[in-house]
């Protein structure tokens, strides 16, 4: 995971729905499909990214994958954005 990666994979709307959509536990992709106007094929690519940036990890059960979001990424990236600020004091 690159914070590259990580950045590009935020940097879209849909993608930051479905971050939205995972905090509040874990949905299968058939769930998240439910929610966009978009196409299953389109949704799974979204997803594809966001799991690439391990900013989401999957688990499979059965027959469903289930999606939930990885917080430490997000940790990392506060991290990084709070340290651009910078200390007024410098």
């Amino acid at each position: 995971m690159s914070l590259q990666q990580t950045m590009f994979a935020l940097s879209d709307a849909t993608r930051r729905k479905i971050l939205n959509m995972l905090k509040s536990g874990k949905l299968t992709a058939g769930e998240i499909v439910e929610k966009f106007s978009i196409s299953a094929p389109a949704v799974s690519r979204h997803l594809s990214v966001l799991k690439d940036a391990d900013l989401i990890r999957d688990t499979r059960v059965g027959k469903f994958i289930y999606y939930e979001i990885n917080t430490s990424v997000l940790e990392e990236v506060m991290l990084f954005i709070s340290g651009l600020k910078g200390d007024k004091n410098d």
